[in-house]
């Protein structure tokens, strides 16, 4: 089994046109290493037990909606599957939902041309969505409770043990803005989410990566993107206010979306507030302490 993208050799169809530049190389090299070490550090796939035949081999509905990020996700886990170190079996999936001039022929086109296995699905979401949302409201929540549902409908339809999500790790940066400032709460989007139901997982290989990193990616690929002009089309979305205070921020001080990604991989629940992650009644003299260095008196 393949542990280490250093010692991976060759690449997929889907790589064939890429550039034969070091800086592509390093780019997807580190999308790859990146994605693996996401899956093996949230368990999101047992590889050692598929391998040895101790676990039946998984099968992953990867979303694809034709936006730069879904690409990546496809393309990355392809070649780690390539390269022998994803046992797992991929098929894309694409929600058609109904929007007027969506062009239908070129995700199955591009799918066919690298030979990934495919399921389109065609509801109408989009005219329920823009039905029941009031004039001035953002679509994306209703959008994506309809979205989320014919997904995991569609896994248990293939056998999918997981949807697989494209969010990078921008996303999970401006969700925990989002959460923190109109919420009232710390939460970002999980590496790995059971559903409510409790029989499909959800899964987002690519939340280390940065969103510049696949952009670069997309370019390089190639990929035929689709926007979107539903959600997208849309002003004053908080997700985009939360993106702008972020570039904003690291324009000041570069690195700092990497220094918050490292936050939230690295939390200390008894520096927080919520008796229901610490026992803040449990605590008291005789029990074992903790250094407290970086917090003012």
């Amino acid at each position: 089994m393949a542990d280490d993208v250093s010692s991976f050799t060759g690449a997929p169809p889907l790589f064939a046109e890429t550039p034969d530049s070091v800086s592509f190389k390093k780019l997807r090299k580190r999308l790859v290493r990146g994605a693996l070490q996401a899956i093996d550090a949230y368990g999101m796939v047992d590889r050692r037990a598929v391998e040895s035949g101790a676990a039946p081999r998984p099968k992953w509905l990867v979303c694809l909606s034709g936006g730069k990020d879904s690409y990546g996700l496809l393309a990355v886990l392809m070649d780690l599957q390539y390269q022998g170190a994803l046992p797992v079996d991929l098929i894309a999936c694409n929600l058609d939902q109904g929007q007027p001039g969506f062009p239908k022929h070129i995700l199955p086109e591009w799918l066919e041309k690298i030979g990934a296995p495919y399921r389109i699905v065609t509801e109408d979401t989009y005219s329920i969505v823009t039905d029941k949302v009031p004039e001035g409201r953002t679509f994306c929540s209703m959008c994506s409770r309809l979205r989320r549902g014919i997904l995991y409908r569609i896994a248990r339809e293939e056998g999918c043990e997981a949807i697989v999500l494209g969010h990078h790790r921008d996303d999970a940066l401006e969700t925990f803005m989002m959460n923190l400032i109109h919420g009232g709460r710390l939460a970002a989007m999980p590496p790995k989410l059971l559903n409510d139901e409790g029989d499909v997982m959800v899964l987002r290989p690519l939340i280390t990566a940065a969103e510049g990193d696949l952009e670069k990616f997309s370019v390089a690929m190639n990929f035929p993107i689709i926007p979107c002009n539903l959600c997208g089309s849309q002003d004053g979305l908080q997700r985009v206010a939360m993106k702008q205070m972020l570039n904003e921020w690291e324009r000041k001080k570069p690195g700092v979306r990497q220094v918050m990604a490292h936050a939230l991989a690295t939390v200390r629940p008894s520096h927080l507030h919520d008796p229901k992650v610490f026992d803040f009644l449990g605590l008291a003299p005789g029990g074992e302490g903790e250094d407290d260095p970086n917090v003012p008196f």
